[in-house]
């Protein structure tokens, strides 16, 4: 009678090892993949400091003033006066036939390929 309780007992050992085992295997390899996500996380956030230092960089006010002024002859920019100006409700509003008049909400949702659905 002892003998068939050994052997249950020692096969629920092993089970239990092997278990142990592969859990733990498990746990490293997920450990792992952390790890290499958070270098991944800190290149990127990296990345884009220098993305963002880049475009404070080449938006500087300063910086695009003394390029229009180079290039003024080629960008032929004028000073924009009052008379550029005009009130709100000086702008007619468009005709009831128009297409975004008719036209059902879901014409305007963004297309699976970062588009707007035609």
């Amino acid at each position: 009678m002892r003998g068939p309780l050994y052997f249950l007992a020692a096969a629920l050992v092993a089970v239990a090892a092997f278990w142990a085992y592969n859990v733990n295997y498990a746990a490293k390899a997920a450990q792992e993949r952390v790890a290499a996500l958070r270098q991944e996380i800190a290149r990127e956030r990296e990345a884009i400091a220098v993305l963002r230092a880049e475009w404070a960089y080449l938006a500087a006010p300063d910086r695009v003033r003394a390029l229009a002024r180079a290039n003024d002859a080629a960008l032929t920019l004028s000073p924009l006066a009052a008379a550029s100006y005009v009130a709100l409700d000086a702008i007619p509003p468009p005709p009831p036939e128009a297409f975004w008049a008719r036209a059902a909400p879901s014409a305007f949702a963004a297309a699976p390929g970062g588009s707007v659905a035609p």
